[in-house]
């Protein structure tokens, strides 16, 4: 079972994430910085990743200690599931105690099975009221993390949320042009479908954000051209 880090210690680390967020520039340093300091400070853990996503589910940046975080990661957003995926969409952590025995992603768990993977934990990255993404462990051994395991990982996740949105935010103005007019129109585009599957469906925001999601996976297309198809008159697929 994980041990908790005496609470001097896990000060100690936290301030050290924080020192060194702070003197970081790229948002790309600034996440491998912060997965090698979660690998080393939780025990039994043989890698850690950082994955920074839109408000789209996408991948904007990723860090990882290892290239076995890399294998499972590239897993989950393939198959658009996973513990770190979950994580960012409930905004709550994800403990596994037994990839091979958890039932709730399949088709990762079996593109994971030739992978020394047996535990993982995963903690939403909450800047604010927005989830920026998760930072997760992965561990070798069944039952390697527990409940301490999600603790300790969301005292690193908090103020690595903080950090992390303010490092993103300095890169900002270097992408003001199209790239961010762009994603301004996508994601009007997405509120406007998602007002009309509100209306058409009776569900709440949320729900039909959902739906839009669900088809744009089955699909394999984005989810600005699913919610072009809804404002066109082209019907969401129900469930």
């Amino acid at each position: 079972m994980a041990q908790q880090l005496p609470l001097d210690e896990l000060s100690t680390v936290i301030a050290r994430i924080q020192g060194l967020l702070l003197t970081e520039e790229k948002v790309t340093t600034a996440v491998r910085l912060l997965a090698q300091a979660a690998k080393e400070s939780v025990p039994g853990t043989i890698g850690a990743g950082v994955s920074l996503l839109d408000s789209r589910g996408r991948r904007t940046s990723s860090g990882y200690t290892d290239k076995i975080v890399e294998q499972a990661d590239a897993a989950q957003y393939e198959h658009g599931e996973g513990p770190c995926l979950t994580a960012w969409a409930a905004e709550e952590p994800v403990l596994v105690e037994d990839v091979q025995s958890d039932q709730r992603w399949p088709e990762w768990r079996n593109a994971v099975r030739l992978l020394p993977i047996h535990s993982v934990v995963s903690a939403p990255l909450l800047a604010g009221k927005e989830a920026i993404g998760a930072l997760k462990l992965y561990a070798a051994t069944p039952h390697t993390y527990d409940a301490s395991s999600v603790n300790l990982l969301q005292l690193f996740a908090a103020p690595a949320a903080t950090l992390l949105s303010h490092v993103q935010a300095s890169e900002a103005p270097k992408k003001m042009t199209e790239g961010l007019q762009s994603s301004l129109h996508s994601r009007d585009v997405v509120n406007r479908a998602c007002g009309v599957l509100m209306e058409r469906l009776g569900v709440p925001h949320t729900a039909a954000l959902q739906q839009l999601m669900k088809q744009a996976r089955e699909e394999r297309t984005t989810l600005q051209n699913v919610s072009e198809s809804v404002l066109a008159g082209t019907p969401a697929s129900g469930d």
